[in-house]
């Protein structure tokens, strides 16, 4: 009986260890991934939130000069066409 106690006291040690090992590289591997994560933020590829809100509202500033602009075009293109229209009869009235 002995000796299968201490069969089982080496398995129990071995079977402890392996897992103490994994837990080990679990936090090994949970500090790499912080790190990352902090190198990343810290990095220049990250936009920090005052250069992210400006981006944004000149962005909207943009777009509210592109409705603006649409607006005109369409009022000078309802002016040129009814220009073109009118123009016919100012030359039928030179020519007459």
């Amino acid at each position: 009986m002995q000796s299968d106690n201490k069969l089982f006291e080496d398995f129990s040690k071995v079977a402890t260890s392996a897992l103490g090992t994994l837990a080990g590289v679990g936090r090994e591997m949970e500090d790499a991934a912080r790190r990352r994560a902090r190198e990343f933020v810290g990095s220049d590829d990250a936009v920090s939130r005052d250069e992210f809100e400006a981006v944004k509202a000149n962005a909207a500033a943009a777009r509210e000069a592109v409705e603006v602009l649409k607006a005109e075009l369409a009022a000078l293109r309802a002016e040129f066409v009814s220009q073109t229209r009118q123009e016919p009869a100012i030359y039928v009235e030179k020519l007459a």
